[in-house]
């Protein structure tokens, strides 16, 4: 799978000079958080999570919104086994 500029600042594109990149916060089905030039196409399976800036405001709004790490699909596999 693609996978987005991580959250951490691992992989992305050379920085052009003099240009303000503007980065979208982006979440996949199993709400992974992660950054996304916005001047890119979404790679499959990605979409736009609502959340627009530069790199550091977004990545800030993924602290503050992306609480539990574990994937969606082990959530709801843990929720039904307390059931």
């Amino acid at each position: 799978m693609t996978q987005p500029n991580s959250a951490n600042g691992t992989g992305g594109d050379e920085a052009r000079p003099g240009v303000e990149d503007r980065y979208l916060v982006v979440r996949n089905d199993e709400e992974q958080y992660s950054i996304w030039r916005a001047d890119r196409e979404l790679p499959a399976g990605w979409h736009r999570e609502g959340h627009e800036g530069d790199r550091q405001e977004c990545l800030d709004h993924i602290d503050a919104v992306w609480t539990d790490m574990r994937p969606l699909s082990l959530r709801r596999r843990l929720a039904g086994a307390d059931v």
